[in-house]
């Protein structure tokens, strides 16, 4: 089974990394937040205090964090299942001896390379921009890293199941390209809403996908120390959604309208 969903992800990233302007374009998205931030922290730089101007660019940070989950492997998401469903190679690769759910989570793997590697850019853009921009880093840095990554990277394995679902349900690139857009309004609208609306999050939204990685970020831009343990929670619930969703994509493909297009 393992070396069936390995084949599956191998062969998925060499043909995606053959694409060299979804790569660049997925790369300057991930890099977008960063630069809008430098930017304002330029604008900022003389006209309030640092440690409020601090606030507000991390504030910032949170959104773009969260979308730059989604948008590295979009690309990807959208070839790997309505992309074979449109050049009529879906079902030559079902009929080999593979299951249908290794042959997602093959996909899956090859998904969340991008959207995790989309994350971590944008990590180390931001932590460029703090270092040049001489901001302070709240809280323990080492404790800082362990809690960012045990919350965040799970929800790039999350956004890469979504985005794998949806091009399950879409007929055609262009279709699966429209909704993938939309997708990245969740992430948007939800760290937006907690921004300007922090009271209205409930105990349980700590632990839910999205909101419980804003959440994260907001306790960190606060000054809080990060909680691992709180993190570490989040990560594994992320998670048991990812593969939810992969199960429902797996189940997708046993339906012949969804292999044959029709």
């Amino acid at each position: 089974m393992l070396n069936h969903v390995l084949i599956v992800a191998r062969k998925e990233l060499m043909d995606a990394l053959r694409d060299s302007r979804a790569l660049v374009s997925a790369l300057l998205y991930s890099l977008l937040g960063p630069g809008v931030v430098f930017m304002v922290s330029i604008a900022l730089k003389n006209k309030t205090q640092t440690g409020a101007n601090d606030g507000v660019l991390i504030g910032m940070m949170a959104v773009f964090t969260l979308v730059s989950a989604f948008v590295g492997g979009m690309s990807v998401a959208m070839d790997v299942l309505a992309g074979e469903r449109e050049r009529r190679s879906l079902l030559p690769l079902l009929i080999t001896p593979i299951t249908r759910r290794d042959l997602v989570f093959g996909k899956w793997l090859a998904i969340s390379f991008f959207t995790t590697g989309g994350l971590l850019v944008n990590l180390a853009g931001f932590a460029a921009v703090f270092a040049t921009a001489n901001m302070a880093i709240p809280g323990n840095v080492p404790r800082l890293l362990l809690a960012l990554l045990c919350g965040l990277v799970p929800l790039a394995l999350f956004a890469a199941a979504i985005e794998l679902a949806i091009s399950t349900i879409c007929r055609a690139v262009k279709e699966t390209q429209t909704y993938l857009s939309l997708v990245t309004f969740l992430p948007m609208g939800l760290g937006m809403f907690l921004v300007f609306f922090p009271g209205a999050a409930h105990a349980w939204w700590r632990i839910a996908p999205v909101a419980g990685q804003q959440l994260l970020l907001e306790s960190w831009m606060r000054g809080r120390e990060a909680p691992v343990l709180e993190s570490l929670i989040l990560g594994l619930f992320t998670l048991a959604s990812a593969v939810c969703l992969l199960l429902y994509a797996a189940n997708r493909l046993e339906q012949d309208d969804v292999v044959y297009g029709s």
